[in-house]
């Protein structure tokens, strides 16, 4: 059997995240076809609204400053009276959605992702919760969740998006390391983060998550302790521990480091496997991919029952076919298509404020290509799939994944017996080589150098 070393220097190639199948760059509709697009979002509303209700992910693009590191789409700026209008425009678009739906829309979550949602002031923030929930039905059960910066998230923003229903935080820590945090310029102190982790629970926040990168500039062992030590001390509910992606020829920011300031593709996979070890020790379970909780929690609990699921907005406990994206750069995600509005704010608001959706790209999904979405969801979330005999389009696509699956096999990463794949506990820091074993897309494209970072 390969040792540890030889198995990331055999499978650390570039490959999707599968945030979506077919990912972003297989794509073929740009521009898309709008009308057909609204077709999709009515059918799917008409299938999940009174079941499931629908899910929103909201993006508020703003930061005051660059982190060099990030791969989001963000505007830089310390200007807030861009507040009030990009608010106005995503009430706009919100409307323009309401006007497609045939029915009050039932909202299962919302989600409110950056740039930097607390780069808006409590006051807006309440404005733009209070324009989507006046139009829609909100229960108790209605998971309400938001991306911070420790450094700007006050305890007037954390009460404001209590009293609207939000008890679930997610926080942009990264690494406690002082000299990591000055390289990708995202400096916060670990008394910062423990404030604002204090107040949450002191107002009630009842799930807090901690976002957290391996494989960033200057990053070793040492500074990776380090940071889970701070970490055991604040005892989030959750974890993401994600691998750093370097596409510096995506975002030019990352051009602020070099790669001799990167660990190698083994010395990344050590942090990995350390950070792993801490986590088992403090007693989080791994949920998916980069994902790591609490036994009392939701996703772990999903997990166990197999009922966890996973769309753009990462895992969730919701299994809502329909996501609409709010907001520049936003995607949005029917079950059998997907459109992502455009990028520039300038552009949004033109389209919104001209009575169009402000889709430019999109997809829409063969039953093949469903079917392999359906694959690589239960690899992502159930670590498992199988040929499913009584569907011949998914045992077939079992059976051309299954050809190229050997080598995993022999590496004894994964297991497939009886039509069942089962990715081995060994294997699950490969899952994206093998989730591409059944992604066509990716075998028919010749070169995917500069389009993807790498699995490892």
């Amino acid at each position: 059997m390969n040792t540890a070393n030889n198995l990331i220097q055999k499978y650390d190639i570039p490959g999707p995240r599968y945030t979506s199948y077919p990912t972003v760059p297989a794509w073929k509709e740009d521009p898309i076809d709008t009308d057909l697009w609204k077709a999709h979002v009515r059918s799917a509303f008409e299938t999940n609204n009174s079941e499931k209700g629908i899910s929103l992910y909201i993006h508020l693009p703003y930061c005051e400053s660059l982190c060099t590191y990030c791969g989001c789409n963000t505007r830089i700026t310390v200007n807030h009276s861009v507040e009030r209008p990009y608010i106005d425009t995503l009430l706009r678009e919100w409307s323009l959605y309401l006007e497609i739906f045939d029915d009050t829309p039932q909202i299962a979550e919302i989600h409110l992702g950056g740039g930097t949602p607390t780069f808006f002031s409590p006051e807006h923030l309440t404005l733009l919760i209070e324009g989507i929930t006046q139009k829609a039905i909100t229960t108790s059960e209605t998971c309400m969740s938001f991306e911070a910066h420790p450094n700007n998230t006050t305890r007037a923003h954390m009460q404001a998006l209590y009293d609207l229903g939000f008890r679930r935080m997610s926080l942009g820590i990264q690494d406690f390391d002082l000299a990591v945090q000055k390289i990708v310029h995202r400096i916060q102190s670990y008394e910062t983060v423990a404030s604002v982790v204090d107040t949450a629970r002191e107002i009630g926040y009842t799930s807090i998550n901690f976002d957290l990168i391996y494989g960033l500039p200057l990053q070793n062992k040492n500074t990776i302790s380090d940071t889970f030590d701070k970490v055991a001390q604040l005892h989030p509910d959750r974890i993401a521990y994600y691998s750093y992606a370097h596409v510096p020829w995506v975002k030019p920011g990352q051009r602020s480091f070099s790669d001799k300031d990167l660990p190698s593709a083994t010395e990344k996979r050590e942090l990995y496997e350390l950070g792993k070890r801490i986590l088992a020790a403090m007693q989080y379970y791994e949920i998916g991919m980069d994902h790591f909780a609490l036994a009392t929690d939701e996703l772990y609990l999903a997990a166990e029952s197999g009922t966890l699921h996973r769309n753009f907005m990462g895992y969730t406990i919701h299994s809502s076919d329909l996501v609409i994206g709010l907001g520049a750069s936003s995607i949005g995600d029917t079950g059998s298509a997907y459109a992502q509005n455009v990028k520039k704010v300038e552009d949004y608001k033109a389209l919104v404020y001209a009575g169009k959706l402000p889709v430019y790209r999109g997809h829409f999904l063969t039953d093949e290509e469903i079917s392999i979405k359906q694959h690589i969801s239960r690899l992502m979330c159930q670590f498992q799939t199988s040929a499913d005999t009584d569907d011949p389009l998914r045992a077939s696509l079992f059976h051309y994944a299954e050809s190229r699956l050997s080598e995993l096999v022999a590496d004894q990463l994964i297991e497939i017996k009886n039509g069942q794949l089962y990715i081995m506990p060994a294997g699950r820091p490969f899952v994206r080589n093998v989730c591409m074993a059944f992604d066509k897309h990716y075998w028919q494209n010749n070169s995917v150098e500069h389009v993807f970072s790498q699995t490892v």
